[in-house]
């Protein structure tokens, strides 16, 4: 059998994916799409500055790869650009590169019969939108019971990132009030199902969960990233107000 490709580390998902044209009529739009380790080699060489042999090192593959991978980046964002296309961010074959801010995750590790069930958290309850949360709680649940929970810093970084710090926890579930489109996809990528829309005590809200009386709400339900908000603005009940 040919042996499986190697994986690229990322060190967060994306807060953005997708990108399409303005000052056009069109209402469809042809798409390329950047794999997720593709759009990796664009940040950390073009956002970050990082030369190639630094952009290997943080990904674990050879410079050759690197290079290959941001050629091909290059052309599908020219062609987009040049073409009036949509850009979407998506797949890939990669993992998370633990990232140092977050080396200090205290999880345990997870168990075969375990699910893991994240919330968002703010002082017992659950936070009002994915991205703002400066905290997760983190259950892990076996045989219908939670057996420990344990809660969680994010040090406030933003939707992909968020969604990586889950990813790095082993993550199953997440479950939060708002979030965003973006996030939503953040989450997709990780392979996490989401139950958005929640509000109230996190014991309670999880409580629901295992019961099987929670809604699972698994889209955007708050457009942060479209309007700017007031100071103390937050989500209740799935829907942002201006």
């Amino acid at each position: 059998m040919p042996r499986l490709p190697k994986r690229r580390k990322i060190n967060s998902f994306p807060d953005h994916y997708s990108f399409v044209p303005e000052n056009t009529d069109a209402l469809e739009f042809e798409t390329v799409t950047l794999s997720l380790d593709e759009y990796e080699t664009v940040r950390l060489l073009d956002a970050e500055g990082m030369n190639q042999e630094e952009c290997a090192a943080s990904m674990g593959v050879s410079r050759t790869t690197v290079t290959a991978m941001y050629e091909s980046a290059r052309r599908k964002i020219a062609k987009a650009l040049v073409n009036g296309m949509r850009i979407r961010i998506s797949g890939g074959n990669v993992e998370m590169n633990p990232n140092p801010e977050f080396s200090d995750i205290n999880v345990e590790v997870k168990g075969d019969k375990i699910m893991r069930v994240a919330v968002t958290y703010d002082n017992g309850n659950v936070f009002g939108h994915f991205g703002r949360t400066e905290e997760f709680k983190v259950y892990d649940i076996e045989d219908g019971k939670v057996v420990n929970s344990t809660i969680v810093s994010t040090n406030g970084e933003g939707c992909g990132a968020l969604a990586g710090v889950l990813r790095i926890a082993d993550v199953d579930t997440l479950i939060c009030g708002g979030i965003g489109g973006g996030a939503v996809m953040a989450l997709q990528e990780a392979g996490i199902k989401l139950y958005a829309g929640a509000s109230g005590n996190t014991d309670e809200v999880v409580a629901s969960f295992i019961n099987g009386t929670l809604a699972a709400v698994g889209e955007a339900n708050c457009s942060h990233h479209d309007h700017e908000h007031e100071a103390g603005h937050t989500c209740h009940h799935g829907s942002c107000h201006q």
